[in-house]
This record gives structure tokens, C-alpha cells and sequence, in this order.
């Protein structure tokens, strides 16, 4: 079997990792991939991004399965264009993937399916935007309703820093189209939490919890990025949480979807508060899996990635189960200098050739060029590492990490800091 998968972030990377596993693939494409991808031996790096010709490319090597990594492909329709050419492929269609796409479809879409979540207020004009902020005061959320790279989500903490996140999108259009619509919402208190889920349109597959750290410094300081280090399982999605999750989000998302004539297929992804009350509420939807989540996840799968989704694919996972190893995985992320505001790239990246026992270096924004493997982007890499505890599974990231260097990397030394001060 020949499967291809599009992206070039430490998800795609770690997807391919997987599903060279798997006895049933004899070639993995992956467009355009990374640098780590690239130095892989068992990987073939395309030099495509465009929807078309990676359709063309498709038919022209018989591809048996695409696997779609990233949002932007989605949100162009790419899962539409391949199977009205017959061409087998994992993810939601364009409609679907508005879920992720565009923040008011996904909070009208909650409200009208009584799926909690955050109070909303959605905005065009700045001058709207501001008055419903000085009403409602602060902590208070701001949201660009498109993508923004992992960028567009302002937690303010005082009225000031509202009326700046407001202007920011809705005035200065830093975000372009992105940012033309805004979404205020309330702010929760709680705790994050990932919940992602495999479906084929009417069934649906849980996948391992995780927890990811999207604050740049140590303690959930600094700015918001698209995430610094994840562990799975997460000890907060407690056996009650994970029903309440299923019965009040998951199974209510994909039967709405369906109800909607818009249904469901690839991975979702509920961005989850979790008070300590035990109530829980959706922040946002991802039509795709999270990084660095995905990293750890798939460290713990020991089931076969190819036949799951293959099987996705075909509308038939009614008769999988999926089987976890029981330890702990940890990822913490590598990032550029400069990150998440303005990243140096182009630093040359060093890797001692030394063994950390059960333990991955993932790449994200990694390029190999001239011999070289060098910096590309904000997140570089998330070195991954299993262990029988998640303090254990902490030290032997840590450990990894000790083998990487390159001119300003920046990590946060805590990952996993609040499942292990909660034990």
C-alpha cells in the first residue's frame, strides 16, 4: 500500500513515524514534509503544497490512502477534490472542516446543539467590539474567527488589553481575512485539556487523552502558541470527565453535524475547560489532531495507524478497538529565538548521535539544505519521550533534549508540572 500524507509540522512527522509501522505500506509520501522527514530513509519528501497537483500526484502513484495533517488543506476542500476523483482520503469536507475554520460557525453551531461552551458576543465593527468590552469589563477573550497559526487567541486580563486585541485584529488587520470577524467570548476558569476522537461519518473512535501547554514560559507565563509540550494520558479527564465529555460534546458534535447534512469524518478534536467543579465546556474544535498532542499519542498507540484510518476511510471502524500502551509519553517543544512574535530561522540545528531509550525527536520547522539541517520555523521540534510515570516519562524528554543544540533554543523546563503537583 502507498499512503501520503500532507503537511510538514511535527504532527505529519510523527504520523508518518506511525505508519511506518505498519507491515500493510511498502511507501510513505509526505508533502511537502520537513527536514527530519527528508533524512528519513523510509520517507519520500513532495515538493507540493497546491490542492490540484497533489490530487494529479494521487492518481499518477496510485495513491491507496491520503491522510490530510494540517487545517489550511482542509479549509480549501481538499477531502472534497480528492473523492470526487475517487481518490480514498482521511479528513472532513470543507463544510465540515468550518468546525475549525471559522470560530462563529463552530460557537452558532454549539449553541444551536446545546453543547457548552463559553457566552459569545461575534463582531465586524470595532466600535461594537469595544462598547460590548467595556460592558462586560475583563478577563475576557478575544478570537479571530479564521486561522491565525496558533496566534489569534487573546486572553486579556484587564479592559486595556481588550481594546488593544481589538484593534490589533478589527483595525490594524494584522490577521488579514483571518481577523475580519472577531469572536468576544467570557472567560472560564479550569483546567485545559485535550479530547480528540477518529469518526467515519457515524462512528466514533476515542483516541488517548493528552494536555498540552500553550503559554511560551514555565508556570503558563508569556504569550499563547500553538503549543510548547503535551503528555498523554491526561490525569485531570478523570473516568467521570470522560463520560460527561462524550455524552455532552462528542456524541452531541457528530450527531449535529449529521442532523445538519454535514457529516462528520476524520479526526476532531474539543479543546476542553475543565472546572474544578467537575463542569466542562467546549473552548474550541480542531478538524484535525493537536501538536504537539499528537507526538505523545501516537508514542503510546500500539495498534496498527495505517489499518485504523484506512479502515476510517472506508466508513467501517464500527469493528476496531484501539490498543494503548500504558505508560506515560511527554513532549516538550524546541522553539526558535524570537518565538512566537517574530522567530530567527536558518540556525543550523546539531543532533549528538547518542541513544535516549524510548524517546523520538519529532521535527516541525526543519529544513535540510546544503548538507544542513537548519531552523524554519517558530516551533522546531517536540522530543518525545515514554516512561513508566509521567515524572519518569519528564526525565527522559529532558534527557533528549540534551542532545540537541541549536543558537537560541528556547523550551520550557516544567512540562507536565500540573498533573504531577495534583498527585
Amino acid at each position: 500500500m502507498k499512503v501520503l500524507v500532507i503537511g510538514s509540522g511535527g504532527r505529519e512527522h510523527a504520523m508518518a513515524w506511525k505508519l511506518s509501522h505498519s507491515q500493510k505500506i511498502n511507501a510513505i509520501f509526505i508533502a511537502p514534509g520537513n527536514g527530519g522527514t527528508h533524512l528519513n530513509p523510509k520517507f519520500n519528501n513532495i515538493d507540493l503544497t497546491d490542492i490540484n497537483l497533489l490530487s494529479d500526484f494521487a492518481i499518477k502513484e496510485k495513491i491507496d490512502l491520503t491522510i490530510v495533517g494540517p487545517e489550511l488543506p482542509l479549509s480549501k476542500g481538499i477531502v472534497d477534490l480528492f473523492r470526487s476523483k475517487n481518490l480514498n482520503i482521511f479528513g472532513p469536507t470543507q463544510k465540515a472542516a468550518q468546525l475549525e475554520s471559522s470560530k462563529d460557525f463552530a460557537k452558532d453551531f454549539m449553541y444551536r446543539h446545546n453543547i457548552p461552551t463559553a457566552k459569545y458576543r461575534t463582531f465586524k465593527m470595532p466600535d461594537e467590539a469595544h462598547h460590548y468590552v467595556n460592558e462586560h469589563g475583563a478577563p475576557i477573550v478575544i478570537k479571530a474567527d479564521g486561522f491565525a497559526s496558533g496566534k489569534g487567541v487573546v486572553v486579556a486580563l484587564t479592559v486595556d488589553e481588550a481594546h488593544d486585541a481589538i484593534d490589533f485584529m478589527l483595525v490594524d488587520n494584522k490577521f488579514g481575512d483571518a481577523g475580519a470577524k472577531i469572536v468576544i467570548e467570557e472567560f472560564l476558569e479550569g483546567e485545559e485539556a485535550s479530547f480528540m476522537v477518529i469518526c467515519d461519518g457515524k462512528t466514533i473512535l476515542p483516541l488517548a487523552t493528552s494536555q498540552d501547554h500553550k503559554r511560551l514560559l514555565d508556570h503558563d507565563m508569556g504569550p499563547n502558541t500553538g503549543g510548547m509540550g503535551a503528555y498523554s494520558p491526561a490525569p485531570i479527564v478523570t473516568k467521570e470527565i470522560y463520560s460527561k465529555v462524550m455524552d455532552e460534546i462528542i456524541y452531541p458534535t457528530i450527531n449535529g453535524m449529521g442532523k445538519d447534512g454535514i457529516p462528520f469524518t476524520g479526526f476532531l478534536y474539543a479543546g476542553l475547560m475543565i472546572t474544578k467543579k467537575g463542569d466542562v465546556k467546549t473552548l474550541e474544535f480542531n478538524c484535525r489532531m493537536g501538536d504537539p498532542e499528537t507526538q505523545p499519542i501516537l508514542m503510546r498507540l500500539k495498534s496498527d495507524l495505517f489499518e485504523i484510518l484506512y479502515t476510517a476511510a472506508l466508513g467501517q471502524i464500527d469493528s476496531l478497538e484501539i490498543e494503548w500502551d500504558t505508560r506515560t509519553a511527554l513532549a516538550v517543544v524546541l522553539a526558535s529565538a524570537g518565538y512566537p512574535e517574530s522567530p530567527k530561522l536558518n540556525d543550523e540545528i546539531h543532533i549528538e548521535d547518542r541513544i535516549i531509550p524510548d524517546s523520538y525527536i519529532f521535527h516541525a520547522g526543519t529544513i535540510y539544505k546544503d548538507n544542513k539541517l537548519l531552523t524554519s520555523g517558530g516551533r522546531v521540534l517536540a522530543v518525545t519521550a515514554l516512561g513508566n510515570s509521567l515524572k519518569e516519562a519528564q526525565i527522559q524528554a529532558y534527557e533528549a533534549i540534551s542532545t540537541v543544540k541549536f543558537n537560541g533554543a528556547q523550551y520550557r523546563q516544567d512540562i507536565g508540572y500540573r498533573a504531577l503537583n495534583n498527585n
